[in-house]
Formats: C-alpha cells, structure tokens, sequence
C-alpha cells in the first residue's frame, strides 16, 4: 500500500509519520508527504488567496493542488482521493476497514478556510470527517487515518487478532481488560477471566461489551440491525 499525503504543512507530518506505527510497517507501507509549495507557480511559491465574495480567511488555490495530484497519477492510478474536513462524512472503523484493501490514496489536508471548491468537484473522491470539530488543518486527520489504516495490514501488528478484536470491529465496544497482579489495592481481577474456561470467559466478554456499549454509547446499540441482535444475544 501507499499513501501520499499533500499538505501546506510537511514538516509537522514527517515527524509524527517517523515515530507511529508506520516504523514497523517497513516495506509494506509507504507515505510519502508533498509540499504544495513545490507545485505553486512563481518566485513567492504562494498556496492560499483571499475567498471570492469576501468571506473571511484564506483558501488553498487549485493550481499547485491539481498540479500535485495529476503528477502523483500519472506515476500509477490512485484508488482513493480523500480530502480531510469537517464537513465530510464521519470517519468510523468501517470505512478504515474498507480504506486498507485499498493499494493507493491519496490524502489532501485542507488548511485555513479550507480549498476551492473546484478541487473538490473534480479530483476529490471522498470527503472525511474524524469529528463535529474545526481543527487548524488537515494534517491531524490526515495522520489518524494513516494510523487507523495501516493498522489494519495484515503483518503490521505483531498480533493479527488485535485489530480484530478492536472497538467498534462488530459494532460494540470494546470489553474492560485486565493484567497482572490479579489484586491491587483491594481490587481484584474477576474470577471468571482467571478460570481458565474459554467458553465462559469469551460469555463474560460479549456481556461487558453489550453492558459498556449500552450505558456509554446507546446509539450504537439503537443502530444494530434485528438479526445483529439475536447474534449477540448470550444465555
């Protein structure tokens, strides 16, 4: 898989990208950040300009965008062109899912009042959201859905099954774990998790994650469809 990443702002994704789980993912995985200044035209390299009509803030100019993203295809087709905003669709774990099949994107992170819309009407191909939230730009989104997908690529992480067993995974949330010692300051780790009995262990799990997902986020439970339900139904 690759993923290029275009942004006003290189230097803050590089040093992020050096430390994440991408340093495990050698030869699997390659980001590659882009400066948009290197595709602006004229000696100032400029990215952004006033809005039409007058509205306040900056916009990043079509011109170095669509310059970057028609290089990057012409090298080899990309999948995916994403533009990271808050008013795109909500980011959830089904659509990392989905994003890590994929063997190219393309990630634009917006900044300032965000880029013009004629970006968006012809080389974007999704619109991502990670929250009802503005945030400075596009570089943080860019870099939790680099997380969230590589993740994802089998080898990646040193237990498959992690990822698989991750919130949200099956529509729940995720059940309270515990480690060693089995007693802490009077608190101790429930028996059943300690039995050794599979069977009961795993019955414990589903009814911690109906229990959890019911009290912190009941419009998950709401969402699950009939035949979902009878599924996680335990005796």
């Amino acid at each position: 898989m690759r993923i290029d990443i275009l942004t006003a702002l290189p230097d803050q994704l590089r040093d992020a990208l050096d430390v994440s789980v991408l340093r495990r993912a050698a030869g699997q995985i390659e980001v590659r950040v882009h400066d948009l200044r290197t595709y602006a035209a004229g000696k100032h390299q400029v990215i952004d300009d006033y809005a039409y009509g007058g509205a306040a803030g900056m916009v990043l100019k079509p011109e170095p965008i669509f310059a970057c993203i028609e290089a990057l295809q012409v090298s080899a087709s990309v999948d995916e062109v994403i533009f990271l905003s808050p008013d795109g669709d909500r980011y959830t774990q089904a659509v990392a899912n989905e994003l890590s099949l994929k063997r190219r994107l393309v990630l634009l992170a917006g900044h300032y009042k965000g880029v013009d819309q004629r970006v968006r009407d012809v080389l974007v191909t999704r619109e991502i959201s990670i929250g009802d939230y503005v945030l400075s730009g596009g570089e943080l989104p860019a870099l939790v859905l680099v997380d969230s997908i590589v993740r994802l690529v089998p080898g990646v992480l040193r237990d498959a099954s992690s990822a698989l067993t991750d919130s949200f995974q099956d529509g729940l949330l995720g059940e309270p774990v515990y480690t060693r010692p089995a007693s802490f300051r009077g608190m101790e780790v429930p028996s059943v998790l300690r039995s050794g009995d599979h069977d009961r262990i795993a019955q414990w799990r589903e009814r911690a994650r109906l229990t959890k997902t019911n009290n912190r986020r009941p419009d998950i439970r709401a969402a699950m469809k009939p035949q979902q339900e009878e599924v996680r139904h335990v005796d």
